[in-house]
Parts: structure tokens; sequence; C-alpha cells
């Protein structure tokens, strides 16, 4: 599992007018290349009077997938320069269409690859740029007379306190960054004199946004 990745927080839209010509980006965060696939056709079908409708994604993971088309403009003018944003951002799991409406003068290659370049760049500030760190969720059982150095190790290394369950033991729900868990355990044991359960449950990717992790 990757340490993070950036991709934009939600579906978003811009428009750029060059000569006439109406360019109309619309960005979507996404998790499969199904996903980008599914979205490209939902705007081609919206946009059906559009003259060219092209796009690009970036499908993050072990081996990622980069497409890329032009429909019908010149080569290297359109889907290329969409995807150059999206490399230069360095995004991943993210689709980006954008629609042009021939606006009756012709903008050259050069104007083609700003506009559509543009165009992208409008569209992704739009969906808003986010951080996606991962995680691992903990779950740490002890004793009540332990509750203050179990609160003072989370807080005093920034790990995300999600919960305090308390029954015969308190639980601490907690996530932790996936490259600080075995510290963070170690800790653990150690301060606690080896008195504590722990139990790890799946990875997670979390937002961050501005500086500050955004559980949904």
């Amino acid at each position: 599992m990757q340490k993070s990745y950036k991709t934009i927080n939600e579906q978003g839209q811009a428009e750029v007018i060059e000569k006439k010509s109406r360019f109309i980006a619309n960005v979507l965060p996404v998790s499969s290349e199904q996903e980008a696939i599914d979205f490209i056709n939902k705007i081609k079908k919206q946009y059906y009077d559009a003259r060219h409708n092209c796009f690009a994604y970036v499908i993050g993971g072990n081996i990622p997938i980069m497409r890329f088309s032009d429909d019908g403009e010149p080569s290297g003018t359109a889907g290329k320069p969409i995807l150059d944003v999206l490399l230069g951002e360095q995004l991943e799991n993210i689709v980006v269409v954008v629609t042009r409406y021939f606006g009756g003068t012709l903008l050259g290659t050069g104007g083609l690859v700003r506009a559509y370049g543009k165009c992208a760049k409008e569209g992704i500030l739009a969906g808003k740029i986010v951080e996606m760190d991962s995680y691992t969720k903990l779950f740490i059982n002890v004793d009540y007379t332990l509750i203050g150095k179990i609160q003072y190790e989370i807080t005093n290394s920034e790990h995300i306190l999600v919960d305090t369950e308390y029954t015969d033991l308190v639980k601490f729900i907690v996530y932790v960054k996936n490259e600080l868990v075995e510290d963070f355990i170690k800790n653990i044991i150690n301060i606690t004199n080896n008195n504590v359960e722990i139990e790890k449950e799946n990875k997670y990717f979390l937002k961050v946004i501005d500086g500050q992790v955004v559980l949904d």
C-alpha cells in the first residue's frame, strides 16, 4: 500500500473561453478505470452536441493506469496536455474531461495545447486538491490506571484519536500513519509493561485538507 497520494476532494467544473471557443472541464475523483470510463461516457452524453470531448485519467496503484484521448483534435493538442496537468500536479485517481464548442476561429496547435491545459487546471482547482495519507486503525485495550499514559502517547505523537470506550477496560480507537505503526505499538507495550491488548484493523486512506485530517 502506497504511503500517500494526491487527488481531488469532489467533482468540479470550470469553463474557459478562447477566441470564442468554449472549453468546459468536468473532473471527478475515481477509484477504478471503470469509474473513469463511466464518467467520460456520461459527459459525452451530456454534451452530445459538442465537437470534442477530450479526456485524461490516472488511476494509481502498484501498476498505475494512464489514458488520454484527443477525440478528433490534432494529435497531441488535447488529451496529452490534460494528462500533463495531472502528472505535473502529481494527481492520481482522477479523471478530467474537457469539452470544446468551436467558436469559429482556429486556435492552432499551440493555442489548443494552452487552452486544454488551462481549462483542465481550472477544473482541478474547482475539485479542490487533497492529500490522501495511509493510516492503520488500532484498538488499544488497557486498565483504567493506564489511561493517562495512553492519552499522552497518542496526543504527543499527533496520532488521531477516533473514540474512547469505557467498559471493564478502556478501549482507545486510534488512526496511526502506516510508517509509524510498529514504533507506536512498541511504545505502547513499553509504557504499559505489556499490560495491554492491541488489535490492528484494515489500512485506510484519509483525506488531509490544509494540513488537517478529515474523517468522513
